[in-house]
């Protein structure tokens, strides 16, 4: 049973409502068409089920859905609460302003309110440390624009995502690689791939040499592509968007008829506004040097677009799920669940390691020859 969200490898937590799914605070299910969600709480993004145990658990939610009272429904989607502090989402037959508003708004509201708290305090802290330091007498000219371009320097160089190249080396993609990545065309022009800076390396504390930590690209193709712009661009859109965004991002995805068929004229549209910037041939230094992102990268594209293309590669991705790639997305989960053990593992000390292994061998030694060790 899987508990990690394959896009922000957080806890997807448990609930004791649902025997058959007993993962997540917060399920979403379509059982006209098979598919069973498990919402994060922590991204908002819907993590489909690749379990096969699905249907037992759909059904299960679709009971649970009509024996509570605490429910609120449209024609076609409804919100339910249970007791145990459970919520489940079931989907019907939505157009798909109406599916948007339910999946994304949600999602893209909450970051919105997020980034707001978040700037909210930044600026309060920032005030007060100005107003400290002046009534401290401290000369804040020469201390603030330093603690400034410290914190500029932090936020451009967190790590966002921590994954494997198309050789297997593990490789790590920081959150400035977003002012560069972008859809690119692919060869033949009729689909498209993605550009992605990274360095190489899971390690952030710079044990690494520090010839490693140039700044690599690599082209990613198809399904590969489809999941990691999906990851890339929730961190794009991590202010969320207001309602006019999203709406307009679903129009975008309508007038393409598909977001298999948007996805492409992404690509195209990204390609112009970077080509037309002036700014496609930065030295090396400048560009890592970055403050802001360039025309048509991954954060560089207007709100609208990025939403739209967040939106479009989960739901191209769910498609190719369903259309028998169940064991790609397995994959996916199991190396959400690898990373976030690695992750885990990154804060604990060598002292403690050694301390186990030595424990381990003392009580190996102390067993009679022929006991079991296990």
């Amino acid at each position: 049973m899987y508990t990690t969200c394959i896009f922000c490898h957080g806890d997807l937590g448990r609930n004791e409502a649902i025997e058959e799914f007993p993962v997540g605070r917060r399920l979403a299910f379509d059982g006209a068409k098979g598919r069973l969600w498990v919402v994060c709480r922590r991204c908002e993004r819907w993590n489909l089920s690749p379990l096969e145990t699905r249907w037992e658990a759909i059904e299960a939610c679709e009971r649970a859905f009509e024996s509570t009272r605490m429910r609120v429904a449209s024609d076609n989607i409804g919100l339910a609460k249970l007791k145990e502090g459970l919520e489940l989402v079931r989907v019907g037959d939505p157009v798909r302003q109406e599916f948007a508003a339910w999946r994304y708004g949600d999602q893209f509201g909450r970051r919105r309110k997020r980034a707001v708290l978040v700037t909210g305090a930044v600026g309060t802290a920032a005030g007060a440390v100005v107003v400290g330091g002046t009534i401290a007498g401290f000369a804040m000219g020469g201390i603030f624009p330093g603690l400034f371009q410290g914190a500029q320097a932090w936020y451009r160089d967190r790590v966002l995502l921590r994954l494997r190249d198309e050789h297997g080396d593990p490789i790590r993609i920081q959150r400035k690689h977003l002012y560069t990545s972008r859809l690119v065309p692919s060869p033949d022009a009729s689909g498209w791939d993605l550009r992605v800076d990274h360095i190489p390396g899971w390690d952030k504390w710079g044990k690494t040499r520090k010839r490693k930590n140039r700044r690599h690209t690599m082209i990613v193709h198809g399904s590969e592509a489809i999941g990691l712009a999906g990851q890339l661009m929730a961190h794009a859109n991590r202010s969320g968007g207001a309602r006019k965004a999203i709406r307009a991002a679903v129009e975008r995805i309508e007038e393409a008829g598909h977001p298999e068929a948007f996805l492409p004229g992404a690509a195209r549209s990204a390609m112009r506004d970077f080509s037309g910037s002036g700014k496609a041939d930065l030295p090396a230094k400048k560009v890592e040097n970055l403050m802001k992102p360039l025309p048509g990268t991954l954060a560089g594209l207007k709100v609208d677009m990025r939403l739209a293309i967040e939106m479009a590669t989960h739901e191209q991705a769910e498609r190719e799920a369903l259309e028998g790639e169940l064991k790609e997305l397995e994959a996916r989960w199991r190396e959400a669940e690898e990373i976030a053990r690695i992750a885990d593992n990154l804060f604990v000390p060598d002292s403690v390691d050694d301390f186990i292994a030595g424990e381990r061998s003392r009580i190996d030694d102390d067993l009679p020859k022929g006991a079991p060790t296990g």
